[in-house]
């Protein structure tokens, strides 16, 4: 690449040769299958924990309309990467799309909003997954089942990209199982009543249906949000995917009309046999609506058992997003390169230990000083998740006026009008993210790690980004020929 800058918007690139990226080269391993694999086994733990968090803080009609509101913002924006990740198709997903429309400094900030919604989201399924745990095998400290299936499901993923892909389909056909299993036993049961589903107690100035006022509905946003986070993480198979014109844009699509449907069934279903006040402060939502449909025998610690499959399914998908993203920013120089060095399985496994360790120890910490551990990470993921969604859509919105020459196989239906509305949903989300008083100092602390990692790149590692990283390369050639245009 004679004609490449060294140095772009203040940030400098250096060269690399042929062993570097021999030394961190990913595999192909994935079909549209396993990709809708993937996709729905990133989120559908969010039907078994998180999600019921909502409920104490918006009551039943308030997490009702706040999943409406999710959901649009889902859409777009599901449909907007679709057409993204077929144009841009590169392990980085997000960090990609941003750098080739904005730059490598906006590019570094999405990469690391990113990577506080993956590292921190495997940290609040596992507490969740200790919940359910806890259920059934009472007095076992919740450290242990973190550190046990932390050391499981790193394993699996260095092991290999096909192993990881081919356990994270059946988890997730198993945990889809369960929840349909639930829907027709909590239809057809007399369990379910309406009085249930409005049994929380209005405020003063708020009703049954919106028990905390439209204020509610806000402070509700960031839990409906766990019933879709992490679809988007889809793109970052990229390089790893047989045919990935053809196959991301369907894997996004099936994926999303997926959950929209287990979204619907999960809020209306477990909260009319277990009840809005009781599920809104369980730490296993789901054991409470097998207990209220088939009491508290062997058949509700049985299927206990088997919906930890959905937390399972989650846990194992987004390890290896954090792997590659990981993989990805250190590839580029943004981070360490020696993160992005793969195994003899062609996996990145110091990237995929870093994010356990991190995890790990968020658990430790946040356990320290908050009883509501998963709520209080819920909330950090969240916000990290929601600045990198209004960053995206603001790169698709770009890209589509300054580079409407690059090929794009699939076009999103809504284009960028779709786009801006997703942008706005996302930054109403983020401001929801301080509604409820006892989570904000976790999310203050998340803005801090935000900053500190700014002038980590600002004061050493934006002059050793490698031009020869795929999404670097991409970005600079077209940067290149624009300037001799």
């Amino acid at each position: 690449m004679d004609n490449k800058p060294k140095e772009v918007r203040g940030a400098h690139y250096v060269d690399v040769d042929n062993t570097y990226l021999e030394k961190r080269r990913l595999r192909k391993s994935a079909g549209w299958v396993l990709l809708w694999g993937l996709g729905v086994g990133a989120v559908i733990s969010g039907d078994f924990f998180g999600w019921n968090f909502g409920l104490a803080a918006g009551g039943f009609g308030g997490l009702l309309l706040a999943t409406i509101v999710v959901a649009v913002m889902y859409v777009t924006m599901v449909l907007s990467i679709a057409e993204l990740s077929t144009a841009l198709p590169h392990a980085g997903g997000f960090y990609s799309f941003t750098r080739n429309a904005f730059g490598p400094n906006w590019a570094y900030l999405n990469g690391v909003t990113d990577l506080i919604e993956y590292v921190i989201t495997p940290a609040v399924i596992v507490v969740g997954i200790a919940g359910y745990m806890n259920a059934l095998i009472p007095g076992v400290p919740a450290w242990i089942w973190w550190a046990v299936f932390y050391a499981i499901f790193v394993g699996i993923n260095i092991r290999g990209t096909a192993l990881t892909l081919r356990v994270s389909l059946i988890v997730t056909l198993l945990a889809l199982a369960v929840l349909v299993f639930f829907y027709v036993a909590a239809g057809f049961s007399g369990a379910f009543s309406w009085d249930k589903v409005f049994n929380i107690a209005p405020a003063e100035g708020g009703s049954s249906f919106l028990p905390f006022g439209w204020y509610g509905v806000f402070a509700a946003l960031p839990f409906a949000i766990w019933f879709y986070l992490a679809i988007e993480q889809l793109p970052l198979a990229a390089e790893e995917s047989h045919d990935v014109v053809r196959d991301m844009p369907r894997a996004l699509i099936l994926g999303i009309l997926t959950l929209l449907v287990l979204s619907v069934l999960t809020l209306i279903l477990n909260t009319g046999v277990a009840g809005a006040k009781e599920v809104g402060e369980s730490g296993a939502p789901l054991e409470l609506g097998f207990k209220a449909v088939f009491g508290d025998a062997a058949t509700s610690t049985f299927l206990t058992l088997i919906a930890i499959t959905g937390l399972v399914a989650s846990f194992h998908a987004i390890i290896y997003a954090y792997g590659r993203l990981i993989f990805a920013l250190s590839r580029a120089g943004y981070l360490p390169t020696g993160l992005s060095i793969v195994s003899r399985y062609h996996t990145p496994h110091f990237a995929l230990i870093l994010g356990a360790v991190v995890g790990f120890l968020m658990c430790v910490l946040i356990s320290t000083f908050s009883d509501s551990v998963g709520a209080a990470l819920l909330n950090m993921a969240v916000f990290g998740a929601v600045i990198s969604y209004a960053m995206v859509m603001f790169a698709y919105i770009r890209l589509a006026r300054t580079r409407p020459d690059l090929p794009r196989p699939y076009k999103s239906p809504l284009g960028v009008p779709g786009a801006w509305v997703g942008a706005i949903l996302a930054l109403v989300c983020l401001g929801a993210t301080f509604a409820v008083e006892s989570y904000r100092p976790g999310v203050v602390g998340t803005a801090v790690f935000v900053v500190l990692m700014m002038a980590y790149y600002w004061f050493y590692s934006r002059f050793r980004l490698v031009a020869q990283a795929p999404e670097e390369e991409a970005a600079l050639i077209a940067e290149a020929q624009r300037e001799i245009r």
